[in-house]
């Protein structure tokens, strides 16, 4: 099958010796080819709402996603083969009725479109802070991908509104499993499809509740579904503030979520998330020693204004820790009550 693609993706036939799928398996696959360095699970991390995201898989080499399209559910398997340095190349499998859409998306979905030429000068580098330089330095493979897939972040993003990441990526996985669909194809067991905004609009409250999440949260997802024909047209849409805007004109989606989740679906390279519990005072840490809070994070930032995102993930790449001080917060359990 002949696809229009990208010059630097070629389409493979389903064959043994062209895809490494096994033959008859169905399989659909795309070679990706960089003359830069890439990273996958360094650079698809972010995609993944806790260790055990029931629709993604991240492996030394490998990883594996299931989601929705137009045209029906996929499977995605992403491998990192050898490639002529400094390049890179990925081998892109996928199954399911979706999966010609899905392959379409590999290229920004690896980051093709995320530019780092400018930062990447030396008098762009010279004006980074030595711990953020040596990061980039070590990792010169990392990349913001961005998945057009606005419900698919939009959801675990509003999950994660005021609770605890324990608390938000339980509520992800209990229910992704139960209403998700099995992802097609050889799939690792238990990989899961989350389900689509009609399947997400049946969910009963009683079910909502059993998943941790208050009525807040749930009503800004039903409400976000609702919308979910023209949420996803804004992932064509360009970055800047008519899209956070646009976003923000659901009820209960905020500044805040609107970062987070043009992050995943644009690969925003200047994208802060302002409101964060914690990213103030790490990057305030981070870069100064002391914690700060969100005026002061973004003045921190402005210097690198237009790469600020790229930033932070280098700051989090960095292994960073700020100091700890009190106790754990330990989430309640609401459902017995």
């Amino acid at each position: 099958m002949l696809l229009s693609v990208p010059a630097s993706v070629s389409f493979q036939s389903r064959s043994a010796s062209s895809s490494g799928a096994a033959p008859g398996d169905g399989s659909l696959s795309v070679r990706w080819d960089s003359d830069r360095p890439y990273r996958l699970a360094q650079s698809l991390g972010i995609l993944a709402h806790g260790g055990k995201d029931p629709s993604v898989r991240i492996g030394p080499g490998v990883v594996w996603l299931a989601f929705s399209t137009p045209r029906g559910d996929a499977t995605l398997a992403l491998t990192e083969q050898p490639a002529p340095a400094p390049g890179a190349r990925v081998l892109a499998r996928a199954w399911g009725p979706g999966a010609e859409a899905a392959l379409a998306g590999v290229p920004a979905l690896l980051g093709e479109h995320d530019d780092w030429t400018t930062f990447d000068t030396p008098d762009f580098t010279a004006t980074l802070p030595a711990g953020v330089a040596e990061t980039r330095r070590r990792n010169p493979g990392l990349r913001l991908p961005a998945t057009g897939r606005m419900l698919d972040s939009i959801v675990p993003v509003v999950l994660e509104q005021k609770v605890t990441a324990m608390e938000a990526y339980y509520a992800w996985r209990y229910l992704v499993t139960k209403y998700g669909a099995p992802a097609p194809g050889p799939a690792p067991a238990g990989l899961t499809v989350p389900p689509r905004a009609e399947t997400w609009r049946r969910i009963p409250s009683w079910e909502w509740h059993r998943a941790r999440v208050n009525s807040h949260r749930s009503g800004t997802i039903l409400r976000a579904c609702a919308a979910a024909s023209g949420l996803e047209r804004l992932a064509s849409a360009p970055l800047g503030a008519d899209l956070t805007a646009r976003l923000c004109s659901i009820s209960g989606i905020g500044p805040w979520s609107a970062a987070e989740i043009t992050q995943r679906t644009h690969g925003a390279p200047d994208s802060v998330s302002v409101g964060d519990y914690h990213l103030a005072a790490f990057v305030g840490a981070a870069l100064t020693g002391r914690r700060t809070d969100d005026a002061g994070m973004l003045a921190l930032l402005q210097p690198w204004h237009g790469h600020r995102q790229r930033v932070v993930r280098l700051l989090v790449l960095s292994g960073f820790r700020k100091q700890a001080y009190g106790p754990r917060l330990a989430p309640e359990d609401h459902r017995g009550r």
